[in-house]
């Protein structure tokens, strides 16, 4: 791998980002800007996306507490109101906004993006290096319990959905953003919740385990039968954040022929869980090292969480991932592994769960 090279060398299929929220907050503030714009803010547009080998990935979808609160403040963790719910009405309209967002983008794109719903078109978006998006909803919010919601998003493109966020819903209980703590917190799904799984498999949409805690991971694994994936999550045994999966969770995702997208947020990769930047990209390849005895190379890919986390200083925005892949090619992957880690895994854990 070349030092000087400033993107990385294998197209990059990532398991999530907030772009799309990112992009409307900008808007509510009155800063809207063009995702086709280089920006001094955020963490991708399309111009640092091309520089980056960034190929798509999954583009989340997700529901702020307060869709009107100042966000000029940054996002406060250990504040009960960002984690009050949302009724289902105003989940599922600011949900069709951001599919609207996510919809403008590829009708200004000139050919450049494309929503994909089947792996095979992702494939095709990155042979035609056309950024691909997969859609996303993260936390549930938006379904109501009778599904006619599921039914219509997944029309509209809706691939992969997280049951909840780090708060209660209608489906599950999600975990908070703790640090040490474990992820076994609250009870399991709620009925709807379960019936939500059966539902997913039977439209082929990936179902994911990120911010869901422990007993509803149980519970979901009992009852789908595709694979467990938890699309940006990260080793509870190197950082005891209760957003990490245990060992026996990773054995889980193991046995079911799962995946882990590696979080790139420095309160879930850093051993103290402290909210300091200036982490070394050995402490992430600790993790995917980790991950790859543990669950196996076909099983680990990245989930950054781009533009709704706070980023190691040597990464910085999408323009850092090739400083991530110099990592894991010093930590001694070769380029078969990281040609998985980089897009191959993903395309497989979503043809599992469409099959």
């Amino acid at each position: 791998m070349q030092n000087e090279t400033t993107k990385s060398p294998f197209p990059v299929f990532d398991g999530h980002n907030d772009t799309l929220l990112k992009l409307e907050i900008d808007k509510i503030k009155g800063k809207e800007r063009s995702f086709f714009d280089r920006s001094e803010t955020g963490h991708i547009d399309m111009v640092r996306a091309e520089e980056a080998g960034f190929a798509g990935g999954l583009f989340a979808m997700f529901v702020p507490s307060n869709p009107d609160q100042d966000f000029s403040k940054p996002f406060d963790p250990k504040d009960p109101a960002n984690y009050q719910p949302v009724p289902q009405k105003e989940a599922l309209d600011f949900t069709y906004r951001l599919i609207e967002r996510a919809e403008q983008i590829v009708e200004d794109s000139d050919q450049r993006v494309a929503i994909c719903r089947t792996p095979d078109e992702i494939r095709s978006a990155i042979d035609a290096q056309t950024m691909a998006i997969s859609l996303h909803i993260e936390g549930a919010e938006a379904i109501d319990t009778q599904f006619y919601a599921l039914e219509e998003l997944h029309k509209r493109g809706l691939r992969s959905l997280g049951l909840v966020w780090s708060r209660e819903n209608a489906f599950g209980y999600g975990v908070p953003m703790a640090h040490p703590a474990s992820p076994d917190i609250g009870p399991g799904l709620t009925g709807p919740g379960r019936d939500l799984v059966r539902a997913c498999n039977q439209l082929g949409i990936l179902l994911d385990v990120s911010h869901l805690n422990e007993k509803g991971f149980w519970d979901l694994a009992r009852i789908t039968d595709r694979p467990i994936v938890a699309s940006h999550s990260n080793v509870h045994e190197l950082c005891a954040s209760s957003r990490n999966l245990t060992d026996k969770q990773l054995d889980a995702i193991k046995e079911s022929e799962g995946l882990v997208g590696i979080n790139f947020h420095i309160a879930f990769l850093r051993p103290d869980g402290a909210y300091s930047r200036d982490m070394s990209l050995d402490v992430m390849a600790d993790h995917a090292a980790y991950l790859v005895d543990r669950v196996g190379e076909d099983c680990v890919a990245l989930g950054s969480d781009f533009d709704g986390c706070m980023l190691p200083k040597d990464i910085g925005d999408v323009t850092g991932l090739y400083r991530l892949m110099e990592a894991f090619d010093a930590r001694g992957f070769n380029s078969q592994l990281l040609e998985k880690i980089a897009y191959k895994n993903w395309l497989s854990a979503l043809e599992k769960a469409a099959a």
